[in-house]
């Protein structure tokens, strides 16, 4: 007697799986993405789904929020169309960030700020579809000319970003050991010494790592050893402009600090009646 095939039950529960709530055009267009790791519609907005509460709990992991992981991970949820977010160009991160708490938690964002000269905390609201869209419009210069040459660059990966910025840290770190007395003047000196030749590494590591190609003499240099073994011999002038090009770049795709206003008794304390308030991203702010 031949045997019934069953066919797999579905999830009652099905129609009420999260939802899109946004669709994102990413800052960078989609381009510097690895192949295979981006599935971009034709339309160029991915689907931005709302955090679940794993995801929260993973963007309240202090060991992968310092690493990336928890980024990574909530990303992948939230945004399944970065197939691999850690080869995501670094500028669409804020933009990727902003989409998954809009459609988390909504439109308005409350920041706590300190008032300059009173220290006086207060409340402040962000609107979140003004951030993004000023990023959104945001154009990413990938060619640089110095005399003869022209040089190709590209944003750092997110893997990239993230390495170089837990290096740095790192080797911040030893500035702290200044005021430790336990420790000979003649070792923080040595210390000192070697932590800056490796951050000074690092930030040429960076550019390197940057460049995509260097067309000069009718030829195209793609080849990354000598890319970097150029960066390492070339004069001061073109590790500088490129550095400076990168740097450019970078903050094209930071979010602006917003412009907050004193009352008129604050400024009787002595606060100014404009004055700068940072946005960032992080787990102290992220929810809401």
């Amino acid at each position: 007697m031949p045997k019934k095939t069953t066919s797999a039950k579905s999830n009652p529960l099905e129609k009420y799986f999260r939802q899109p709530k946004i669709y994102l055009k990413l800052p960078s267009g989609g381009t510097f993405y690895p192949e295979g790791t981006l599935d971009l519609p034709e339309n160029g907005e991915v689907p931005v789904y709302p955090m679940t509460a794993k995801d929260e709990l993973t963007f309240k992991t202090p060991d992968a929020l310092i690493n990336g992981q928890a980024t990574v991970e909530v990303i992948k949820s939230c945004v399944p169309n970065i197939k691999d977010p850690w080869s995501m160009p670094s500028i669409d991160m804020d933009a990727i960030l902003i989409g998954i708490r809009l459609a988390t938690y909504g439109e308005q964002m409350t920041i706590s700020v300190k008032v300059p000269e009173t220290g006086a905390d207060r409340d402040m609201e962000v609107d979140l579809r003004i951030l993004l869209d000023k990023l959104i419009v945001a154009k990413y210069n990938d060619t640089v000319f110095h005399g003869n040459m022209e040089i190709k660059v590209k944003p750092l990966s997110y893997s990239e970003f993230t390495k170089n910025a837990l290096k740095t840290f790192e080797e911040q770190k030893i500035y702290g050991l200044v005021n430790d007395k336990t420790i000979p003047d003649e070792q923080k000196m040595d210390l000192f010494s070697k932590s800056f030749i490796r951050l000074t590494q690092l930030t040429v590591d960076m550019v390197a790592g940057s460049i995509i190609s260097i067309k000069v003499d009718g030829e195209t240099v793609t080849d990354s050893k000598m890319i970097n073994e150029f960066i390492n011999k070339a004069e001061k002038e073109f590790y500088q402009v490129i550095l400076d090009h990168i740097t450019k770049q970078r903050d094209e795709f930071a979010i602006k600090p917003l412009k907050a206003t004193t009352t008129e008794e604050e400024q009787a304390k002595g606060a100014p009646k404009e004055f700068d308030v940072p946005i960032t991203f992080d787990s102290s702010n992220f929810f809401a």
